[in-house]
């Protein structure tokens, strides 16, 4: 499959269909991508990661019990009247901004069948094109956003790319590990992709993490690949199918990190963004400062 439009990436798409059970039960009722960090819901930053990288299409694959998303990203008339008779026009303003920046839609995954199933439900609205794939779980704090730097290796190689981030050598079981060769500093040509390999078996501790960009002949791979451990159809495998036809890079992006997915990640970006927060910052970190920790 050729790309209609090879010149540029205009279209991100969000799986988030996932049963969120690391959170369970907070997410039994509730999307684990609305948790709240600080004052806006997980997806909202990789909404706005997207945008800041110059795309202006947001395609989120949703499921069952996940009309909250849909309905944080549309427009709220009882909402945005209340606040303006109210006078309120900042938090107006906040609001307003949340439906408008940036075109939405929606496929519905019936039901979880691992990320590369969930990819490869967007194949109609991506409609040929190159796109990034944002997993909210994974919050990344950089100067330059971390899609926008695999766009840029992207833009460079003309090839599918993935962001990686050195992890402990113990952890590696719970990551896409990759064996690969640094082409230029901090981008690399994949060899191999190992699915949640053990500590023993890894070629190396550099871990996939939630930033991909794609092309769409990855559609053709991921419809061939099957199953795997749970039932789940792997991203990583259609990917190391795709690589048998053309390069596929990765791109140690710069920036921190955090595993919102994980209850203890999520509890340190709470506490790192908090410190961050114009309006709260400042109070918090004297809070912290001021605590008796034994």
């Amino acid at each position: 499959m050729r790309e209609k439009n090879d010149s540029s990436i205009r279209k991100a798409v969000f799986p988030a269909a996932g049963l969120g059970t690391r959170f369970l039960p907070a997410t039994k009722a509730s999307p684990k991508e609305m948790l709240p960090l600080v004052d806006k819901p997980l997806i909202q930053y990789g909404v706005e990661e997207a945008v800041a990288s110059g795309m202006d299409e947001v395609i989120i694959i949703t499921g069952r019990g996940k009309r909250a998303i849909e309905d944080h990203f549309d427009i709220s008339f009882e909402l945005e009247y209340e606040l303006k008779e109210k006078n309120k026009l900042k938090l107006l303003a906040e609001v307003e901004r949340i439906s408008n920046m940036v075109h939405f839609s929606y496929i519905r995954q019936k039901k979880a069948l691992g990320l590369g199933h969930a990819v490869l439900c967007s194949e109609p609205s991506v409609d040929g094109e190159p796109f990034a794939v944002i997993l909210s779980d994974d919050i990344i704090d950089a100067k330059t956003p971390a899609t926008r730097q695999l766009m840029d290796v992207y833009e460079k190689y003309r090839s599918p790319v993935v962001a990686i981030c050195e992890v402990p050598r113990e952890t590696v079981s719970s990551y896409g590990i990759i064996d690969a060769i640094e082409v230029e500093r901090g981008v690399y040509q994949v060899r191999e992709m190992v699915e949640k390999p053990s500590a023993e078996k890894a070629p190396s501790n550099l871990a996939i993490i939630g930033r991909y960009v794609l092309t769409p002949d990855i559609f053709d791979h991921l419809k061939q690949t099957r199953p795997g451990k749970g039932g789940e159809i792997q991203l990583t495998d259609g990917l190391q199918g795709l690589m048998k036809e053309r390069p596929v890079y990765a791109c140690r992006f710069r920036g921190v990190r955090y595993d919102a997915g994980d209850k203890l990640g999520f509890l340190k970006a709470t506490v790192e963004y908090a410190l961050k927060n114009q309006s709260l910052g400042g109070e918090f970190r004297k809070y912290l400062q001021g605590l008796n920790l034994k």
